[in-house]
């Protein structure tokens, strides 16, 4: 019982954060908008994204208010920053990159596995017409679900729960987006892809992963290694590694 209460009131201490953030976000718009450009300038296109789609996105989106406060100023950095309960936020151009790879269209329907803060949730949405996102962590889950319904978010939906397991109930998915690394492809992931449609996932363990696209031809995964990369592990509930 002690433990639940613990919970709940760091809960609630979040979500009265998160309230703080958004009210911020009103007065220093415009300070934050030509911090973004530029990041979006010398860390995105810079380094040959060119989906005008995800750069606009990127323009868009309001990052440094998906860290904590005192990373604020470092949210438009080219790096990646903790977020808490051992979580990160990924640097720009990873978030870019994946997003870009999926070749993604403004009919489709993303499944997120790893909602974090809700950043990389926040960047899909301004391209896809649902976003549906999953966070094992409860506490980040709930905090980003509030964040993203007070930025205004309307077509992302969330749920607390196992990511290995994905969202069958809103299956089939034209795109997958992986945001932690399991040691494999997850069979229900692979199941819950539409036929065409492409997974951008980290794979491998805490020392070596690499950044890998799947795309889904005539029922099987065709595997394409993208980049080394470094990301925070898939877990079981009981936080055991996948």
């Amino acid at each position: 019982m002690i433990q639940t209460n613990t919970r709940i009131i760091r809960l609630m201490l979040i979500i009265a954060l998160l309230t703080s953030f958004k009210i911020d976000y009103t007065k220093q718009d415009d300070k934050y908008q030509k911090v973004r450009q530029r990041m979006v300038r010398e860390q995105i296109v810079a380094r040959g994204i060119k989906d005008q789609k995800v750069i606009q996105s990127m323009n868009n989106v309001p990052r440094h208010l998906f860290v904590p406060e005192n990373y604020e100023r470092m949210a438009y950095e080219d790096r990646p920053l903790p977020i808490g309960e051992g979580q990160t936020i990924s640097q720009p151009y990873i978030v870019a990159l994946m997003t870009e790879i999926l070749e993604l269209k403004p009919s489709m329907k993303v499944l997120e596995i790893g909602t974090g803060s809700g950043y990389q949730a926040a960047v899909l949405s301004e391209i896809v017409d649902k976003v549906y996102t999953i966070e094992i962590v409860e506490i980040l889950g709930k905090s980003a679900s509030v964040l993203l319904s007070d930025l205004g978010y309307k077509n992302i939906y969330s749920k607390i729960g196992d990511g290995y397991k994905g969202w069958e109930e809103y299956s089939p998915f034209d795109a997958i987006i992986v945001t932690c690394a399991p040691s494999d492809i997850p069979k229900p992931l692979e199941e819950q892809l539409k036929e065409g449609g492409k997974m951008i996932i980290p794979l491998g363990g805490s020392i070596v992963q690499e950044l890998i696209l799947l795309e889904k031809k005539n029922g099987k995964l065709i595997k394409k290694v993208v980049a080394p990369v470094r990301f925070v592990p898939m877990v079981r509930q009981d936080g055991k590694r996948y």
